[in-house]
């Protein structure tokens, strides 16, 4: 943890000084304007790790204002980024291949000032615009036919939720906002695929999550699997809190819901010590002594190595995480990560569904990105072919 934190701040304090280097010299030809922009600048690029280090020792007013200001300036680090290395590269191709007019380099030229003022303008639109499209809540619908009989019952509507985080910065109002939209979708089962806390959540915060989320229902129940945030702050703290908003969590674990389906919750890959490996799904479906003629329906919240699921014979599984990267370009790393960064996919028989999540992590902002709930209607259909 000490190599990781070390590497990140090193990280940070590069990519700061990078920015904040090009962007004062952008304003030499304005001092005044390239005074305010540095005290502005290392003023903000402080805020975050200093609000976290604090918080870990004492959370109070002061603590919330520097983590919730200095994620902000994360994503502005982002953007800033990208807008300076952009900057850069067309300069560095015009120093091979002159293309840009010779009277922009003069020394009455005003070039620097105005690209300053064009790059920090596109990235404040861009992280307003994002700030407000992160607010805004989607309900993505998925119909699906599973070729197995379950019980009695011929369909079953399916709610999913993922990656609140919720704490500092994503509060109740939030989780008023989420439960609200969840009850209006009737959903027979609703499903946590894990980050429902976050690491800040403070008591006080948890004691108004609970009774929000308490008044949730739905006939079948609401279940969990939890994930590294919830591991990373103190696991069996955190899944007191789950179970207080009246969740069962399932710690690779398999329960028969409604004699419908078989539910199977799988621990997070983050609370695995060195060497340690999580139960297969064969074996935490024998373990429990289940049917097995009913369809599997799996919650792990990384979508990773999804041929398990596919190998046993799982109906569904239902992942989040990724939050569909919440800040363009990381979805396209992403991409490069995960076989399914969002959306749907079929492997053989079974379905996967990924959630961008309906909150955010570290800055409340998505570009790219939305925040959604999932409604999965499930048709059994013993004699039929799987489809989508």
């Amino acid at each position: 943890m000490f190599v990781f934190v070390a590497i990140a701040l090193s990280i940070y304090g590069l990519v700061n000084f990078y920015i904040g280097r090009r962007g004062a010299q952008a304003l030499a030809s304005a001092p005044s304007a390239r005074r305010i922009f540095v005290v502005l600048f290392v003023g903000l690029a402080l805020m975050f790790p200093a609000g976290r280090i604090l918080m870990g020792v004492a959370r109070g007013a002061l603590t919330s204002v520097l983590v919730q200001i200095g994620t902000f300036h994360l994503a502005a680090m982002l953007y800033g980024l990208i807008a300076v290395v952009g900057i850069d590269l067309v300069r560095l191709v015009n120093a091979f291949a002159p293309f840009l007019p010779k009277s922009l380099f003069g020394a009455s030229a005003r070039t620097g000032p105005v690209v300053f003022a064009v790059a920090a303008g596109a990235v404040a639109l861009t992280i307003v615009w994002g700030a407000w499209n992160a607010t805004r809540l989607r309900t993505v619908d998925l119909d699906l036919s599973v070729p197995r009989k379950a019980g009695a019952v011929g369909r079953l509507t399916v709610v999913l939720a993922s990656d609140l985080h919720l704490g500092e910065l994503v509060g109740p109002s939030r989780l008023e906002k989420v439960t609200a939209r969840i009850k209006a979708l009737d959903p027979d089962l609703v499903l946590f695929a894990g980050d429902i806390v976050d690491e800040s959540v403070t008591a006080e915060i948890e004691a108004k999550l609970v009774a929000i989320m308490r008044k949730l229902r739905a006939p079948l129940g609401l279940y969990a699997a939890y994930g590294n945030h919830e591991y990373y702050s103190g696991l069996e703290r955190n899944l007191a809190c789950l179970r207080s908003c009246g969740i069962t969590v399932l710690e690779d674990q398999a329960v028969a819901v409604g004699g419908a389906v078989t539910l199977v919750g799988r621990r997070d890959p983050s609370s695995l010590k060195p060497g340690e490996t999580r139960l297969a799904i064969p074996g935490i479906l024998n373990a429990a002594g289940l049917d097995a003629s009913l369809p599997v329906v799996v919650i792990d919240h990384q979508p990773l190595q999804l041929e398990e699921a596919e190998a046993a014979g799982a109906a569904l599984q239902v992942s989040g995480h990724t939050h569909d990267g919440q800040l363009f370009p990381i979805d396209l790393i992403n991409g490069l990560i995960y076989e399914l960064n969002w959306g749907y996919l079929r492997k053989g028989g079974t379905h996967y569904c990924v959630t961008s999540g309906a909150g955010t992590w570290g800055p409340p902002i998505r570009v790219g990105s939305r925040a959604e709930v999932v409604r999965i209607r499930l048709a059994f259909e013993p004699s039929g072919a799987a489809g989508h």
